[in-house]
């Protein structure tokens, strides 16, 4: 029986490479493969799957709202498939994550999902969160943080280079808004700064209230 496998990390630890590895040992076979990416992943062009090291395939985009279990019955009505590999899966619904353990339980075909665990406040995306706890295979790839333990949370940056705690989960970004860290310099740079932030504005609402009093 075909399993469902997710490939997790931080970011810059080879996700994409492997990713167009895999796919490239199938079709080194003769065997079909269909990479699938997220439609609003445009950091190399809508529709890439592009790897640090310079290596990249062409890809299905999907958005939130498809049904990646029909998306993929209907490649294979058109050609055999031997592989559905993902991109990004963090960007994954639970409805979507659902679609893709049918297309290994009803289509028998494996599905490879590569992605990162957590967000930059140290919160797990809801793709990841599904499939860490329905995949059948969990593989961690690891990338290194500045101290050379091993990164296992992302830090994002603004564009003076100070560390962001807070806003939206999603934005697209490459190694100039993102830093993968250990849990220990992951937590001295978000916890550290937001407490110096919270400091700050104290200190500002203080100081405005008592020239208001003067």
């Amino acid at each position: 029986m075909a399993k469902l496998y997710f490939y997790y990390s931080s970011m810059n630890a080879g996700k994409s490479t492997a990713l167009l590895q895999s796919s490239y040992n199938y079709r080194e076979r003769g065997m079909h493969t269909l990479v699938m990416a997220p439609q609003f992943d445009d950091r190399y062009g809508v529709g890439r799957v592009t790897s640090r090291i310079g290596l990249e395939a062409a890809a299905t985009t999907f958005s939130n709202v498809d049904n990646l279990f029909e998306i993929v019955s209907t490649c294979c009505a058109e050609d055999p498939l031997h592989c559905v590999l993902i991109d990004e899966a963090q960007f994954l619904t639970k409805e979507q994550v659902f679609q893709l353990g049918q297309v290994s339980d009803e289509l028998d075909i494996p599905v490879l999902a590569y992605g990162i665990r957590t967000d930059f406040q140290g919160e797990p995306f809801e793709g990841s969160k599904y499939l860490l706890a329905w995949s059948d295979n969990l593989k961690e790839l690891k990338a290194i943080c500045h101290c050379g333990s091993k990164a296992t949370m992302v830090i994002r940056l603004d564009e003076n280079g100070n560390t962001v705690t807070q806003g939206s989960q999603v934005e697209i970004g490459g190694n100039d808004r993102y830093i993968s860290m250990c849990r220990k310099h992951f937590k001295e740079k978000f916890y550290g700064e937001a407490e110096e932030k919270d400091a700050a504005a104290d200190n500002s609402a203080t100081a405005k209230r008592k020239t208001r009093a003067d």
